[in-house]
C-alpha cells in the first residue's frame, strides 16, 4: 500500500499512517541479484506450464528458453524463495518438522453439496520487473467464488491468516472444512490455531498433489496467463491493482462451463437469493 512517488506523502508519514516500520517495507532479500530475479521469472513462467518438472527438468528447460546455464544448488535455492516444488510424484527424503502437525486429506470421494462447506486455500509467487511478492486466496469449493486474497513480500503465515479473517468476513461464517497444502504457512500455529478458533476442521493435500486443490491451481494459471504476464507491474500497488482487476472479472464475470456458464459468485449466492 505504499506509494513510493507520492506526490504528498513522505515513505515516512505512510508508515506512520498505516502504522508500520518503515524498515520492514522491504524484505530481507539476501544473495538475490538480477539475473537471479530473472531466472525466477522464467521458472514461474516454467512451472506454470510444466508444473511437474522438478529442479533437474527446470534447469533444463531454462537452458533451451533462454541459454543460462545454472547449478543443482542454485536451483533448489530459487524454488525455496519462490515456494514451488515439482506437483509429481517423488522419493520421501525428508521429514515435516516435529512440531508442525500433517492432517489428513479430508475430501476424498467426498460431494461438496452446499458453498461454505469446503474453503481452500493456496499460495503463489507473482513476478515483477524488479523484485517478487506472494498471493494466498481463499476459495469456496464450491462455486469456485474468490472470497479474499492478499499480497505480501514476504513469505510468512501473517498475510494468510489476515485473508481467512476477511473471507469469514465476506461469508458471514467460517467454511466446515478448510484445505490446503502442506507448505509451512498452513501447518504453523498462526493458521492452525485460527483454524481451531473458528471451529474449522483442517484437511491437507497429499505431498506433492497438486489435483487436491485443482480449482486453486487453475486460478493460478489463469490469472497469470490473463493478468500477470499481460501487463508490466512495476511496484507492489500496481500488482495490486492489477489483481483486484482481475479478481472482480473472475468472480463477477466470467462464467464457467463447469458451473452451467454461472459466474463464480452466481453460484455462490444462490442459496441466499434462494431463501429470500
Amino acid at each position: 500500500m505504499i506509494e513510493r512517488d507520492h506526490p504528498q506523502l513522505s515513505i515516512r508519514r505512510q508508515a506512520k499512517m498505516l502504522k508500520v516500520n518503515r524498515n520492514r517495507l522491504e524484505p530481507k532479500r539476501g544473495r538475490i541479484s538480477e539475473q537471479d530475479e530473472r531466472i525466477m521469472r522464467e521458472f514461474d513462467a516454467i512451472h506454470t506450464d510444466l508444473p511437474f518438472y522438478g529442479q533437474r527438468r527446470l534447469r533444463r528447460e531454462l537452458r533451451d528458453r533462454t541459454g543460462i546455464r545454472i547449478g543443482r544448488r542454485r536451483t533448489r535455492r530459487l524454488m525455496r524463495i519462490m515456494g514451488i516444488e515439482a506437483v509429481g510424484p517423488k522419493p520421501f527424503t525428508s521429514k515435516p518438522s516435529p512440531q508442525n502437525k500433517i492432517y489428513p486429506y479430508l475430501l476424498r470421494n467426498r460431494a461438496v453439496e452446499e458453498p461454505d462447506e469446503v474453503w481452500c486455500a493456496d499460495i503463489t509467487y507473482i513476478p515483477m520487473p524488479k523484485g517478487f511478492a506472494y498471493l494466498v486466496a481463499i476459495m469456496d469449493w464450491k462455486s469456485r467464488a474468490v472470497l479474499s486474497w492478499e499480497l505480501s513480500n514476504t513469505l510468512d503465515a501473517a498475510f494468510c491468516v489476515r485473508a481467512f479473517h476477511k473471507a469469514v468476513a465476506v461469508a458471514g461464517r467460517a467454511p466446515g472444512i478448510m484445505n490446503t497444502d502442506q507448505g509451512c504457512q498452513f501447518t504453523g500455529e498462526a493458521w492452525i490455531s485460527a483454524m481451531k478458533d473458528h471451529g474449522v476442521a483442517v484437511s491437507m493435500d497429499g505431498r506433492g498433489r497438486w489435483v487436491d486443490n485443482v480449482f486453486i491451481e487453475r486460478l493460478w494459471r489463469s490469472l497469470k496467463y490473463e493478468e500477470i504476464y499481460l501487463w508490466s507491474h512495476g511496484t507492489l500497488p500496481e500488482v495490486e491493482h492489477g489483481v483486484a482487476r482481475w479478481m472482480d472479472f473472475y468472480n463477477f464475470r466470467r462464467r464457467h462451463q463447469g458451473l452451467d456458464e454461472q459466474t463464480p459468485w452466481e453460484v455462490y449466492r444462490e442459496p441466499q437469493r434462494a431463501a429470500a
